[in-house]
């Protein structure tokens, strides 16, 4: 889940399934007991017609809420970005960076930095397509060191400059959860 209208499509869900829900967040759903097995099957399948999958493992755990972490930091929590990423990841999940670096490499088979800066670009192309802020002000909002930095990173990743960007036609957004 990545997303209020997430969250409230999952919840919405598991009220319907009368499931014993406490709390929903993003990418994760707490019970107030153990769901039993011949509950989780549905459940999954209720999950997969909104576009989701149900997650048990440990390490799908982690790599979920990494990804959350990021999403939430660079589109709702701008402001915190000015932390140190690494210390912020550890400090959030209560492990070391390297470990959970190494997990999301192993996993997704591109760095925990890779999905930032992707998760950055599309936010800058959201901030373009909006037309209300400056590339300046998308730099310094997106706290890159200068707009160069940014326009270098993003032709890195969307294959184009962001004048480019805000010229054409097709503006080939990706969907955050698909990043």
């Amino acid at each position: 889940m990545v997303c209020g209208r997430c969250e409230m499509a999952v919840k919405t869900t598991l009220e319907k399934m009368s499931l014993p829900v406490v709390s929903v967040d993003l990418g994760e759903v707490l019970f107030s007991r153990e769901l039993k097995s011949e509950e989780k099957q549905p459940l999954a399948l209720a999950l997969k017609e909104l576009g989701f999958e149900l997650l048990e493992d440990k390490s799908s755990k982690v790599i979920e809420k990494i990804k959350n972490l990021i999403i939430d930091l660079v589109h709702n929590q701008n402001e915190k970005l000015k932390v140190n990423f690494s210390a912020f990841l550890s400090d959030e999940l209560h492990q070391d960076y390297s470990a959970l670096s190494k997990l999301f490499s192993e996993e997704e088979g591109a760095t925990i930095e890779h999905y930032f800066i992707a998760q950055k670009i599309e936010k800058a192309k959201e901030l373009l397509v909006y037309d209300e802020m400056s590339l300046s002000e998308i730099a310094l909002y997106l706290n890159y060191s200068s707009v160069a930095h940014l326009s270098n990173q993003f032709k890195k990743v969307a294959g184009m400059t962001p004048t480019y960007f805000k010229k054409t036609e097709d503006k080939n957004r990706k969907q955050i959860d698909s990043l």
